[in-house]
């Protein structure tokens, strides 16, 4: 949160502070009203008496000012980042108690119309005759005014001052916490939708594994088939060659007659022959083929405990997350309960 960016009304509870200020001001008998950098006012005027509020702001000469006079107190308590008590263009006895945060001023406390001695009336008169007021009932409203020793005005000024800055140093903390909350919680609950993500892609793929895993030992299963097969293959043509074998030293016996005979018994050995170097081509590759199928089968099973793991430790993740999760809506909680 930038601070130089930050005004009074974006963290004050105006409500709670109206409150206060308005007990605070009948309790002790000074009027009071909080205004924020420009001077506006955040909370109403609170105890303002008949001479200010009936007369002395009834003309424009005498709201200006006021405004200038407010202006010139709010300077000065910036200034030296204390209360300072001043008397005001129209006689009375007012503060500025400044609003600070992190050393820079984001409102101030406007208050006093008391006096610490009784009214001269002359030089209420002239005043009233500047302003443009009525100078008798200006000086009747003057009279009505409290008095009060200035040590006191000070004390009163000195406790709002500590007062607010602590509420407003709360206010301040309560509204960081409330966005930091707000972010952490948006940014948990795009982790938890990645994690669980994550965890629904890490149960596909282990699914595929396994039917991958199936298809491989098919593949060998089949693989073990053929060998079979092949063995078969082999044994027959074995049999054949012992068959053309035969055939053939029975044309040689059979002479002239068995030439013909003979060179069948020939090309049945010749076939046997070339079938048992074929069989042996085919069973040497599927041996092969055996041997990647089982790699296949171990490094399979191996990467299917690995997803295993994985998606158990999103899981885990997960839970963890959703637990911060709850953690940072309670803390959302706590920082807007008031």
């Amino acid at each position: 949160m930038n601070i130089a960016n930050l005004k009074l009304a974006d963290i004050v509870d105006v409500e709670f502070l109206q409150r206060f200020q308005d007990d605070f001001a009948k309790s002790i008998g000074i009027a009071s009203v909080t205004v924020d950098l420009d001077g506006k006012p955040i909370t109403n005027p609170s105890y303002y008496t008949r001479f200010c509020d009936q007369y002395t702001h009834s003309t424009k000469c005498g709201d200006d000012r006021c405004a200038e006079s407010h202006l010139r107190g709010g300077q000065e308590a910036a200034r030296t980042g204390r209360p300072y008590v001043f008397e005001c263009h129209a006689g009375l006895i007012d503060f500025a108690a400044p609003i600070m945060l992190e050393g820079k001023l984001i409102g101030t406390i406007l208050g006093g119309q008391v006096l610490t001695a009784a009214p001269e009336e002359e030089k209420y008169r002239r005043i009233a005759k500047e302003i443009g007021v009525d100078g008798d009932v200006y000086v009747e409203a003057v009279k009505e005014i409290r008095k009060l020793p200035r040590e006191q005005i000070a004390a009163a000024a000195n406790v709002l001052f500590i007062v607010t800055n602590n509420l407003s140093k709360t206010w301040y903390y309560q509204h960081r916490l409330r966005q930091t909350s707000g972010i952490l919680n948006d940014q948990i609950s795009q982790i938890i939708a990645t994690m669980e993500e994550l965890a629904s892609s890490a149960t596909d793929v282990n699914q595929n594994q396994t039917t991958l895993n199936i298809e491989v030992k098919n593949v060998s299963q089949v693989s073990e088939k053929i060998n079979n097969v092949l063995d078969f293959i082999k044994d027959i043509a074995d049999e054949t060659r012992l068959l053309g074998l035969n055939a053939a030293i029975e044309a040689a016996r059979a002479g002239e007659a068995g030439l013909g005979f003979g060179v069948v018994a020939q090309e049945i050995r010749k076939l046997s022959g070339d079938s048992k170097e074929t069989v042996d081509k085919i069973k040497e590759l599927t041996t092969h083929i055996q041997a990647s199928v089982n790699k296949t089968v171990t490094m399979s099973d191996l990467t299917s405990q690995t997803v295993e793991q994985q998606s158990a430790g999103i899981q885990q993740v997960t839970a963890s997350v959703q637990e911060i999760s709850s953690l940072t809506t309670e803390l959302m909680n706590l920082a807007n309960e008031k």
